[in-house]
Order: structure tokens, then C-alpha cells, then sequence
């Protein structure tokens, strides 16, 4: 079978920055629905047209990625906002109740980038904003999309959604 919108693809994936480094490397195979939410643009387009074994090396600038980075997306709160053991690394889905921060998404994903007495440092970016990716994939398997998933636009979560402007849904993987 052919992938043609809509479709169910498994893919594996290997991806770096644009130095060569590992990001993340997908050894088990994961479905996405092409045609959905679910991935890249230009990795549909990579993938539109072909069969299973199709192996593809595929460069994405940021703004085909995770966006560019946007300073607009940092901000700074009160400690006393947050739990008494909150660190660099933590996310939070959405600003604490009572952040005075105007402008910001409350229902995006913020990493704690910083931890000060009096204040802590948020940063909406999607980890990977502003980032050149190099993504190798692999077609393992095309499948007929079901009724629901043509419907929600997805086969589970979307590990690739990118929203303009606002912090993405979900982190990679």
C-alpha cells in the first residue's frame, strides 16, 4: 500500500540538531496519521507516494520544525507561585493561579528554566524551538486510517504539532 492522505504510517526515526547530535532515536516503531496532526509538513511530503522499507534522510529548518524561538514566551513569576521543590527541568501545564504575566498561554506546557529566592523562570518555547533538525525515517508499515482517527486528526497523541505563535500541546517525545 501506498501512503496517501489519510493513512496510518509506523515509522522509526533517528533525530539530531544540525551539529550531529542525538535528540531522540525511536527504535520501536510508532504510528502517525499522514494527513493529520500528527506530523511535520515536510515529512509528509517526504513520505506521500511511498511503500513500506522507504528510507529517507530529511533536513527541517525551525520554522518547518518546532518554530523559531520566541523570548515573548519567557517570563518571570513569584517563587512563592510554585511548590516548595520546584527546580530546572519541571513543567507545568499552564501559569499557577495568580501569575501576573499578560499575554501568555495559560493552557501551554512552560519548563522551568531557572530558580531564584524570589522568582522563578518559565520559558513556553517548545524545547527544540529555534533548533535545525536532521531527521533520518523509516516506512515500516501503511495502514488504512480508522473512521476516528481521520475524525480527531490523530492516532494518539501528536508529537510533532506546532502551533505559530503559542508553545506547542505536547513535547517530543
Amino acid at each position: 500500500m501506498q501512503v496517501t492522505r489519510p493513512c496510518v504510517v509506523s515509522l522509526r526515526w533517528r533525530l539530531e540538531d544540525a551539529q550531529g547530535q542525538l535528540i531522540d532515536e525511536l527504535a520501536e516503531s510508532m504510528e502517525f496519521l499522514h494527513g493529520g496532526d500528527d506530523l511535520f509538513a515536510k515529512v509528509e511530503e517526504a513520505l506521500e507516494g511511498q511503500e513500506v522499507g522507504f528510507e529517507t534522510d530529511i533536513a527541517l529548518q525551525p520554522e518547518e520544525a518546532f518554530g523559531d524561538y520566541d523570548s515573548g514566551l519567557v517570563c518571570f513569576e513569584a517563587r512563592s507561585l510554585f511548590p516548595e521543590d520546584v527546580e530546572p527541568g519541571m513543567q507545568f501545564e499552564g501559569l499557577p493561579e495568580g501569575t501576573a504575566t499578560e499575554g501568555m498561554t495559560g493552557d501551554a506546557v512552560y519548563t522551568v528554566t531557572e530558580v531564584y529566592p524570589q522568582h522563578v523562570v518559565l520559558d513556553g518555547n517548545h524545547p527544540l524551538a529555534g533548533i535545525g533538525l536532521r531527521m533520518h525515517l523509516k516506512l515500516l508499515d501503511v495502514r488504512v486510517a480508522t473512521e476516528q482517527e481521520v475524525e480527531a486528526g490523530s492516532v494518539g497523541e501528536a508529537m510533532f504539532m506546532v502551533q505559530t505563535g503559542a508553545p506547542p500541546d505536547q513535547p517530543i517525545h
